[in-house]
């Protein structure tokens, strides 16, 4: 049975210390809050599989977040002024969910890459001018979300990703997109609304073909 923490919007400034003595809880959800801070200390929640921390001020995340390796469920991060994620959060190889958009990445963050466990990723709304080759590592991922960054294309092993059903990339810059996703066996949507840079590949018309939605 779930142990839940719900302090959505209680205008708490800052993480109460006694919050930290709950290390049954399951479920926290920390949001707007106007939080700028976290403290180590959320590394003795071992049993948390949701963490919510969206819609607050937060530049830094600590290290310590990677010691939630029970963390399965949801992790939200969107809606504040993060560049950069922990190194240490290549650790939750359970995490099926993650959302870092609304904030102010200008690289994918590595990290992301080892969370193998993934199935959708919303990095919506931050500045991204390329994918690594490792978002390749991401084999159970069905689901990724990208609308308005600054792509103007993906790397070919994004191909490898032969679970993934829905991407978005609305509003980016697109010039180009690699042929290798013409092989992609379960994709079901590409949304490329909003993109007025791109010529569209004659393949995409294959696609469309064997019931891929495009969108354009």
């Amino acid at each position: 049975m779930d142990r839940v923490l719900n302090l959505w919007k209680k205008n708490l400034g800052s993480i109460p210390d006694d919050i930290w003595n709950n290390s049954d809880a399951t479920v926290l959800i920390l949001a707007d809050n106007a939080l700028e801070h976290v403290s180590p200390r959320i590394g003795e929640m071992q049993h948390l599989r949701t963490l919510d921390l969206g819609h607050n001020r937060l530049t830094t995340l600590p290290d310590a977040l990677g010691n939630l390796l029970q963390l399965s469920d949801f992790l939200y991060l969107h809606d504040n002024q993060l560049d950069s994620l922990p190194r240490s959060l290549q650790s939750l190889c359970n995490l099926q969910y993650l959302n870092i958009s609304e904030n102010r990445f200008s690289f994918f963050p590595e990290s992301i890459c080892e969370m193998r466990s993934l199935v959708e990723l919303r990095a919506t709304d931050n500045q991204f001018t390329a994918l690594p080759d490792s978002i390749a590592k991401l084999s159970e991922l069905r689901e990724i979300h990208l609308r308005n960054n600054r792509l103007e294309t993906l790397p070919s092993a994004i191909a490898e990703l032969s679970e993934l059903r829905q991407m978005d990339l609305r509003g980016n810059p697109m010039r180009t997109l690699p042929e290798s996703m013409r092989s992609m066996p379960k994709l079901e949507k590409i949304d490329l609304r909003w993109v007025n840079t791109l010529v569209f590949p004659e393949w995409l018309q294959e696609m469309q073909a064997r019931g891929c939605r495009v969108y354009r």
